[in-house]
């Protein structure tokens, strides 16, 4: 059993915990991944690493309250416990030393993308990050990208913080004002991830993505997270979920996460159904 050591309510749909795992701790780094059972009938919830202390042996994840097995968590407080925290799963995010690096978070991407740019920063890069969200109460940790980052921009549908638009229209205008960035890391939604990858083609800007299919395993033996890139067949569990992202086929892997749209999974395994 897997203990909670924080909780904390980021918006009225995402929120964060702090959870104590050792192993996980000691192993884990940016990118990674964990699978998460809230009890011994639940379904197998894949959720990214979003920080991790290796002296309190933690992990924090951060999750969009958005079905039946997350509602449970939800339901779970500090000095509860979880049942399964598997991991790290996942390939490491390929960092390497550069001169700048722009990272691109959308909603809940923020949380995967936050120890990436953390460790480039630590590692020496510049650092900027543009944050966006639907409101303003969707947009989440950008006092804590403000440590290490050199600028942060925020970017809200609504105009209700920061710049009214979306991640493409401040990449733009920092393209156009002459900014160089070596390396673009984009996270969140696919249809935003396709528009900065269109956008970086155009100036041959290197960008990562990271893709989060439907997954169920974590280990690679039940090919549901499948995606095409270079033409080839990758499974996002094992060989990602960063991937180079001029080489991803996004509109196949809309089509692919939009199977079961209408269809909510519940886990009958032991209920004798």
């Amino acid at each position: 059993m897997y203990k909670i050591l924080h909780k904390e309510t980021l918006n009225s749909a995402v929120e964060l915990m702090e959870i104590e795992a050792p192993y996980v701790a000691r192993k884990c780094e940016p990118g990674q991944f964990v699978i998460v059972r809230v009890d011994e009938d639940g379904e197998r919830v894949p959720l990214t690493i979003a920080d991790y202390d290796r002296e309190k042996n933690s992990v924090t994840i951060i999750y969009q309250v958005v079905g039946y097995s997350t509602e449970l968590l939800s339901r779970k407080e500090e000095g509860d416990t979880i049942c399964d925290f598997v991991g790290p799963l996942g390939s490491p995010a390929p960092l390497h030393k550069m001169e700048r690096v722009c990272g691109v978070a959308g909603g809940v991407g923020a949380a995967p993308l936050y120890p990436q740019l953390r460790k480039l920063a630590e590692m020496g890069v510049k650092v900027d990050v543009i944050i966006g969200g639907r409101s303003s109460e969707f947009v989440i940790l950008a006092d804590r990208f403000e440590e290490f980052c050199e600028n942060v921009y925020i970017t809200t549908d609504d105009g209700s913080l920061g710049i009214k638009g979306f991640g493409t229209t401040v990449l733009q205008q920092q393209i156009d004002s002459g900014v160089k960035y070596d390396e673009v890391i984009a996270i969140g939604p696919l249809i935003m991830m396709k528009n900065v990858v269109k956008l970086t083609k155009e100036y041959e800007i290197p960008t990562m993505v990271s893709l989060n299919p439907i997954m169920i395993d974590g280990t690679g033996m039940c090919g549901g997270c499948r995606v095409s890139v270079g033409g080839e067949t990758k499974f996002a569990c094992v060989d990602g979920p960063d991937f180079d992202g001029f080489l991803v086929d996004f509109d196949e892997c809309m089509k692919r996460q939009g199977m079961f749209k209408e269809e909510e999974h519940q886990c009958r395994i032991g209920r004798g159904l």
